[in-house]
Parts: C-alpha cells; structure tokens; sequence
C-alpha cells in the first residue's frame, strides 16, 4: 500500500458534480513541474491523474479541464482574481483502489475540502498490475512512464467491438498491425482467428508472418491466393447490383423466380440436399449465370409466325432459330428478324424488353475484372448447376487454416461493385457462423475478430447497402454469436452512427479535423468528452485508448511493427526518373482493353 506523502497533495476539492469534481490547486506549488522523490511530474496536464484518498480507499480520476474554464464559480469571479481563477482542474472519477486492489468505476465520493494528490509512478504500478495477463496482450506503453507497458483485454475488445480512428499519417495501421501480430503471436491463442478486409493490400508484407492472403490476381511468388467469390453465394439485390441498368418490378419479380427456380433445382446436385421450401434466391446455392442469360436473351429474340388453324382462329408458331449459341461461350442464337409492318415472323409479344439490360450481364461476364465473380475457379458451376467444390471448401480456406490472420485484399475489385462485394463478403461469413454457433467451429465456441481497413469508404452513414446493413447487425448482435468488429476509418464522421454507437473501446490517434473530432466525443462516456482536445497535439504512433478494453482511460504510445505498412501507390518520383516506354505497347494496351483482360 503507497505511504501517504504530504509533498504529493497538489490541492482539494470545492465541489462535486457526479463523477466530475473540481479541484483548486494549492498555492504552495508554484510549480507546474513539481520534483517528487527524485521524479519530476506535470501537474495539472490534461489526460494525467490524481488520486483522492479516503481512508483505506483511493478514487482515482482523469483530468479533462485546466486553468479558468475549470473554476464552477469563473463568471462571478472579478478581473483581479485571475491568477487565482485559473488555478483550478477538472477530474472526473473513474475508479477506486481498495489496498492494492484496482477496480473500475467508483462507489463512495469525496467531500469538499478532500486532500486532492498527484499521482505517482508507484500508484501506476498498482493500477496497470490489476491486467489479467492471460486475457491480455501488450500493445505498447504508457505515454507517461516507458517502464509501464499498455495492455488490452481482448474479451472486451473484441465481444464489444473496437474502432482504430485518426487522420492519415497518425500511425492507424502501425496501430492495427501491433494489436493483430499482438494476438497472433501469443502462443496461447492457438486457435485464434481474425479476417481482415483490406481495401488497398497495406498489410500483405507488415502481418505476412501471421498471415494468408487472399487477392484478386494473386501472386504466387509473393505466396498469395486467389480471391475467389462465388457470384451465386451473393444475395439477389447484391447479385443484380453488379450489373448496370434498372429494371421494372415485374421484370425483377420474373428474374427472382427465374433464379429461384433454378436454385431449387441445382440444390438437388449438392451432397447435402436442402429442404427445397427453405431455397430462397437469397440461398447460397449455386446456379448457372451464364445458362441465364443464354435462355432470357434466347426468350427476348424469338420469332413467330402467325397461322390461321381455322376460320377466325389463330396460333402463334415460333419460328426455327438460324443457329443455335452456345451458353457456356456466351454466344447468343440468331433469329429472324421480325417482319415490318406486322407481317410474319412476328417479334415475341411476351418478351420482357430487356435486352440492353443482357447485354450489360454479358458484358460483366467476359470482363476479366470479374471474373473472380463469374469465373471462381472449382467454385463455377456447370450449366446445370453442379459444383466441383462447395462453400464449405471456401470457408475452410478462409477460415481455418495454418495462420491465425486472413487477409482479404480487395485492391483488385472493381471500384463500382466494391460496397457489394465488401459487403457481401462480410455477409458470407457472418451467416455461416451465425447457423453455425452451436457447433465447434462457430463463433461462439471459437470467436472470430473482423478487422474493416478504410471502413469509411464503404459503411457511410445513413447509406443502405449490403455492408450497411450487415455491420449494424454484427455491431447489434454480433457478441452473442462470437463476431467481434475492429473498424478501422481516418473519417469517422462518414461512419454509420449506428455502429458507432455500438463500439465499446475507441483507439483515437491524432486528429485536427472539428467535426471528425466532434463525432468521435459524441461516441465516448460525456464525461471524458473533453480529452478529445488532446486529439491535434498527440505524436505519430500515440493515442487515446478509452472503453471497455482497457482499466482506465489510458494515452499510449504504440510500439513499432517490423515491417511498416506502404502505400500502394506508384512513386512518382522513382518512375519518373525512367526513360520512356517504347510506343508499341499502346497496341497491344488497345488489345486489352477491347477484349477487357488484363494479359
């Protein structure tokens, strides 16, 4: 237990509002930087601590305020009492020791006139040492004292979701490798699991020791695998979003039931048949893109002749195709054209008039940026609708192999589909731990951690997409079924609100902008509300750590990763300085892109 020492009161209370109390600072310090057994300390720094002691128990609290705004009493105070106004701070409480015994949150209050102390390292010591250390891992140290290594919960930080936020060049993805490689490389978390989505490939080289990346053009070289989606796992509106144009209802509807037919009856191939009253077209049962469009676009072309069976009686005859496609090629059958004036070969009158729309699907189909949509490897079904390898397969690639960290690197994604694959991919997941939660590999018998980099660019607030609306169900719900969020974002006023609101340990790094700041203050406890201003004044690699996650609201500063995360940008400066490339390459950059491939 610390001994009490008459050279650490720094001033007493005056009043106490809840938690938050102020404190006038003594007159017999002079000093903002008062010498205390050898160790000079700050007094009255925001962020920093004190300590109230109250018998045989000990409030701490953070300082938020300083100087004259702190005084309750500043407006009715006079012009000539300035110097005695500005010696007040503010604290609020946020947790009591009992002896050596740490523990959040605070049951008695002080009274006025309370000896208010600063403190020490010795009183940091007690409170960091409360960490359980087979639930935690380091992460860093504390800002205030190198010697105190920063801890984090992981159960907390992970069943009541977390958010990495500050502006570009804080550190964030220093920040998000430390804690990732942090769980990943304690032995004891054998069996730990954590998906990252990652936007632009920051992280294939910083976490490739803990990791298996999935890419879209995978480089064997670099180890990496293909990043194969199956389009038929997609959600119908997902699926019918990839495709450009906007149909009618009626249109949409008969579409609907086209792919559930088909679904119901490719369900019959797979090893494990489902319930067929169960198959929606939302089911992630394959079914053939391409038979789909060879039978609408087939439908929408067909001809008929007009023949008279009897007196006033008729019957329309289709009229033999020229030739027949091919839908595995993705070539159409030529028909006749319709005779003008109303003669025969007449157009199909229950023809949709969607044949722009079909010539959009096929378009997406041969566009080799798709076609880890469209072409997912053993994950393409024949025109029937059979499968080499089922989702089961994917979800073990994903899911449980060697590494503790999956690594989806969406850099290769067209940047007009990226909010529905995103969002999709996220959907997959969840769902199949969300039906699987009684079993072994579920969530909640082995947890799963999904880390969003740039979450921004595709959970905007008030936005209602796939991504949307499935991290606000993760974010809602999520605990119960083991899928923690880790949302990464330099915007965190174009994030949802909704999800916000649901996280429950935010790491703020520096960060200038007024309303960003402002969004990140609404989202944490009010009273702690003012440290926000820290914000614009903390070094690269440091941040303010507040929530669930950790003891008391804490300022750390981060340790380095090895490997530091790199822009995936070209340097401009390194390609600039070669010579020119020889001008026949736009022929064949011509080539390309007519065929839309990218070899």
């Amino acid at each position: 237990m610390i001994t009490e020492k008459i050279n650490t009161v720094i001033g007493h209370v005056k009043s106490i509002n809840g938690s938050r109390i102020s404190v006038k600072l003594s007159d017999d310090f002079k000093s903002s930087m008062p010498i205390i057994d050898g160790v000079v300390y700050r007094m009255g720094q925001i962020g920093s601590f004190v300590r109230l002691p109250l018998g045989y128990v000990h409030l701490y609290g953070i300082i938020t305020q300083a100087g004259a705004e702190a005084n309750p009493d500043q407006p009715n105070e006079s012009m000539e009492s300035n110097f005695s106004t500005s010696r007040w701070i503010s604290v609020v409480l946020i947790g009591e020791r009992i002896r050596d015994k740490f523990e959040r949150g605070v049951i008695q209050f002080p009274a006025p006139d309370d000896e208010v102390h600063l403190v020490t390292i010795e009183d940091l010591k007690i409170i960091y040492s409360e960490i359980n250390r087979e639930s935690s891992v380091a992460i860093g140290h504390i800002s205030t004292s190198e010697s105190l290594p920063a801890y984090i919960d992981l159960d907390k930080l992970i069943a009541r979701h977390s958010a990495i936020v500050g502006s570009t060049g804080s550190g964030k993805s220093n920040t998000v490798s430390i804690i990732l490689e942090a769980i990943s490389s304690n032995a004891n978390f054998k069996s730990s699991r954590i998906l990252l989505v990652d936007p632009h490939g920051e992280y294939n080289e910083t976490l490739k020791k803990y990791s298996k990346v999935f890419k879209v053009n995978a480089d064997i070289i670099k180890h990496e695998n293909e990043l194969n989606i199956p389009y038929w796992a997609l959600p119908f509106d997902e699926l019918l979003a990839v495709f450009p144009g906007i149909l009618k209802e009626d249109v949409l509807e008969h579409i609907r039931l086209e792919i559930q037919n088909r679904k119901i009856m490719a369900s019959k191939y797979l090893e494990k048949i489902p319930d067929e009253l169960s198959v929606t077209t939302d089911s992630p049962i394959p079914f053939s893109i391409k038979k789909l469009w060879y039978e609408l676009d087939d439908f929408e072309k067909q001809v008929f002749n007009k023949i008279e069976i009897q007196k006033g009686e008729w019957e329309f005859q289709m009229v033999d195709r020229i030739q027949t496609g091919d839908a595995e090629k993705l070539i159409s059958s030529q028909h006749h054209p319709a005779a003008p004036g109303g003669g025969n070969p007449n157009l199909n009158k229950h023809a949709l008039g969607i044949l722009s729309f079909l010539n959009g699907i096929k378009n997406r189909l041969i566009d080799e940026r798709y076609k880890f949509l469209f072409s997912p490897g053993d994950y393409s079904p024949d025109l029937d609708g059979k499968l080499n390898s089922d989702l089961n397969k994917l979800l073990i690639e994903w899911l449980n192999h060697d590494k503790p960290i999956t690594i989806l690197d969406l850099s290769g994604i067209p940047p007009e589909i990226m909010v529905s694959i995103s969002g999709t991919l996220i959907k997959i997941i969840y769902d199949a731990l969300f039906w699987g939660q009684n079993l072994d590999v579920g969530g909640r018998r082995q947890p799963l951690l999904i880390a969003l980099e740039e979450a921004h660019t595709y959970l905007r607030a008030g936005e209602d997409s796939v991504a949307s609306r499935t991290v606000q169900a993760i974010a809602k719900e999520g605990r119960k079924y083991g899928v923690g969020l880790l949302l990464i974002s330099q915007r965190p006023t174009e994030l949802d609100e909704t999800v916000l609101s649901q996280i429950g340990t935010i790491f703020a790094l520096r960060m200038t902008n007024s309303k960003d700041k402002g969004h990140i203050s609404s989202a944490i406890q009010d009273d702690l509300s003012d440290l926000v201003s820290l914000l614009p004044s903390l070094r690269t690699g440091e941040g303010l750590v507040l929530g669930e996650a950790v003891k008391i609201p804490s300022r750390i500063k981060f340790d380095k990763i090895a490997f530091a995360p790199k822009s995936s940008d070209p340097l401009v400066s390194e390609r600039w300085v070669l010579e020119k490339p020889n001008s026949n390459l736009y022929d064949e950059l011509l080539l390309r892109w007519r065929n839309r491939r990218f070899h």
